[in-house]
C-alpha cells in the first residue's frame, strides 16, 4: 500500500476516536479495499487496546474506523480510552492477507506469520508484530496463545487444534 493512503488509514482512525469524545461521526471517504485489520493502540510503547477481524467486514475506511473505536473503548483488557490520554496514544494499523489452514504448527513461521487457534471451539489470535515485541520463542508464543483463548498453555499440543496463519502489512504513527 503506497505511503499516502497509509497515512489517511493512520489520520481517519485518529479522527474516528477523537469525534467519539464529542459523540461525532468522523467523515468517511467510499473506499472499496477489503482487507482483516487490526488496530492496536499504544500509550508509553505499552498496549492499550487491540480490536480486528482476520477476514474483512466492511470497505477498508469504514472498517478502520469502526475498530479504532473500539479498540479506544470495547477491548475488554482496559479501560475505555480517556479524551486526554489520546494525545498520548500511538496507533498501528495491520492488514491481514486471507487466513491460510495449515496441516500443523510446523508451518507456523515466527515472526512472519500471524497465527489463529481454534481448540474445542476456543479461539484466540496473535499478529505477526508480537512474537517480535515479545521476544517469546516459538513455543512461548504457543503457550501465551492457549492460554489467551482460556485453556491450559500446552492445548497448542492437542491433536484438536487447528491453526490459520496469516501475514500483516504493519504501519504506525
Amino acid at each position: 500500500m503506497e505511503e499516502e493512503r497509509r497515512r489517511q488509514l493512520l489520520k481517519l482512525a485518529r479522527e474516528s476516536i477523537r469525534t467519539a469524545f464529542s459523540g461525532e461521526q468522523p467523515e468517511i471517504p467510499a473506499s472499496s479495499e477489503e482487507y482483516g485489520a487490526f488496530v492496536t493502540l499504544k500509550k508509553d510503547g505499552q498496549l492499550r487496546g487491540c480490536i480486528g477481524y482476520l477476514l474483512p467486514i466492511a470497505p477498508l475506511d469504514e472498517q478502520i474506523a469502526r475498530l479504532a473505536r473500539s479498540a479506544a473503548f470495547d477491548d475488554y483488557r482496559f479501560p475505555r480510552l480517556k479524551e486526554d490520554e489520546l494525545a498520548s496514544c500511538t496507533i498501528e494499523i495491520s492488514l491481514l492477507s486471507l487466513p491460510l489452514k495449515i496441516p500443523s504448527v510446523d508451518a507456523f513461521q515466527l515472526g512472519k506469520h500471524g497465527i489463529y487457534l481454534t481448540v474445542n471451539g476456543h479461539r484466540a489470535v496473535f499478529l505477526p508484530q508480537v512474537a517480535e515485541e515479545t521476544g517469546w520463542t516459538k513455543e512461548e508464543l504457543l503457550a501465551a496463545l492457549s492460554r489467551k483463548a482460556g485453556l491450559p498453555a500446552d492445548a497448542w499440543k492437542s491433536p484438536n487444534a487447528l491453526f490459520e496463519v496469516f501475514t500483516a502489512e504493519v504501519f504506525s504513527e
